[in-house]
């Protein structure tokens, strides 16, 4: 059978349990259909680039498919005809990922680097002004006014 990567926006103001009642049912059309939901990655209530539908987020859910394209498709529809279904794509993919998503591993690692910081999130910004050398080269600047080497 084909594998299929297939992702579905879901609107902001629906609850995080309502999304993985959504996944279910749509695990139970490709079932039904013949296929199989090899891996489903919630991940979670993100911005989007522009509003959609009024909507300025909503909940990210990457499903990865194992079934035949009737299966697909009869999911795809009942995607379109559900009120609570922001947008929907699915790509046709060669091999299916093992092991998290790039955008679970960006959260892993924005998470040990949110780790990394102090308590309010400051980086270290390089060494403090006292630090630095004097702006105007190696030697400190004479401001006494007088013009030395011009007898």
């Amino acid at each position: 059978m084909p594998l299929y990567e297939h992702i579905f926006l879901v609107r902001q103001d629906v609850s995080g349990q309502q999304v993985e009642t959504l996944v279910e049912q749509f695990k139970t059309v490709i079932e039904e259909g013949g296929g199989q939901v090899a891996k489903v990655e919630n991940w979670g209530l993100k911005s989007l680039a522009y509003r959609i539908r009024k909507n300025r987020k909503a909940h990210f859910t990457l499903m990865n498919l194992d079934a035949p394209p009737i299966a697909v498709a009869e999911m795809e529809r009942q995607q379109r005809l559900h009120e609570d279904v922001l947008r929907s794509m699915t790509l046709k993919v060669d091999e299916l990922e093992e092991g998290p998503s790039i955008m679970m591993q960006k959260r892993d690692r924005d998470d040990r680097r949110d780790d990394r910081r102090g308590r309010f999130g400051d980086r270290d910004r390089g060494p403090r002004r006292e630090d630095r050398p004097p702006a105007g080269g190696d030697k400190p600047r004479d401001n006494s006014g007088e013009n030395k080497g011009s007898d």
